[in-house]
């Protein structure tokens, strides 16, 4: 019972903390005239993969870091085709030509690259940990030139909020999502042991599923006011961050074993991604019959988790 109350709390913990800390972050950026997809991609994105980012780490410093891998390529299923799916059944959501020439690709391309990493000594150690983070660095000039340019036609509409208070925001919600995440990990963990059920399938499932709350919640809000810069880019920009920054963080502190049935997960946050970009390329905005795909697409993987 105890396990399942930390689970609870965690998860509740992680979810305030993670709105808190993208309500202030969102709100500064939006003071100093960034654009909407840059938001999206960078601080929106990052402030949402905090829960993904505190479970790996404190899992990795706890000697867990098995669930590294199964939280956050389980998050990034579920981040395009429980999330994105979701939002496009409730509203179409626009999709920026930035993203489907640049984002998308890029984002397939580091889940092959992670995938070629695990697959060498079934663990992704700490120079491929360095070469992630090469790659995070890559992206985050990438986003520099974005940001530069102006590519986003509108800006998000955030109340007006003192500069203080933003930081406070993001100050409060950064401590809770780390405590969050301690409680998160600790009981997801003696769930596991406690019925007999792999880290994998928790790191794939529920773990990922509690850290993934923050990316629906916003994406969903997103598109319903028109933000679809943010929409999309904070699920792009988040999957990107997962593996880049949080998994190459992990194999900094600890290597991060990669199982052999990882791969078949890697594969499916690949079909993903190809999904994604088949469904917007043409039409220039996700729609309903490819959100309905995508739930269907998630509802066979769970099966698949489930055999």
């Amino acid at each position: 019972m105890l396990n399942f109350v930390l689970l609870v709390v965690g998860f509740v913990m992680l979810v305030k903390g993670a709105d808190w800390f993208v309500e202030g972050a969102a709100s500064l950026a939006a003071k100093f005239g960034i654009p909407q997809l840059v938001i999206g991609l960078t601080i929106v994105a990052m402030g949402t993969s905090m829960p993904e980012a505190a479970v790996s780490i404190t899992a990795a410093l706890k000697g867990n870091a098995g669930i590294t891998v199964g939280n956050v390529v389980g998050s990034n299923i579920m981040n395009v085709l429980v999330i994105l799916g979701v939002t496009a059944v409730i509203t179409n959501v626009a999709i920026q030509k930035s993203t489907l020439k640049v984002e998308i690709p890029y984002m397939l391309f580091v889940t092959v690259v992670m995938i070629a990493m695990g697959l060498t000594g079934n663990e992704i150690t700490l120079i491929e940990g360095v070469m992630l983070w090469v790659l995070f660095l890559i992206y985050l000039a990438y986003l520099f030139y974005l940001s530069k340019k102006g590519v986003a036609e509108d800006e998000p509409a955030h109340a007006p909020m003192r500069i203080a208070k933003c930081l406070l925001f993001i100050v409060v919600g950064g401590v809770i999502v780390v405590l969050g995440s301690d409680f998160a990990v600790d009981g997801a963990t003696g769930i596991a042991r406690m019925i007999g059920l792999s880290e994998r399938f928790i790191g794939l499932t529920i773990v990922a599923l509690g850290t993934s709350l923050p990316e629906l919640v916003t994406s969903v809000t997103a598109a319903r006011r028109g933000n679809a810069g943010i929409a999309i880019g904070n699920i792009v920009g988040s999957n990107l961050f997962n593996m880049l920054f949080v998994i190459g963080t992990t194999a900094l502190i600890t290597p991060v074993v990669f199982a052999s049935a990882f791969v078949i997960d890697a594969l499916v946050a690949i079909a993903a991604g190809v999904l994604l970009w088949l469904g917007t390329f043409r039409t220039k905005e996700l729609r309903r019959p490819v959100g309905v795909l995508m739930l269907l697409g998630y509802a066979a993987y769970f099966v698949y988790l489930l055999a």
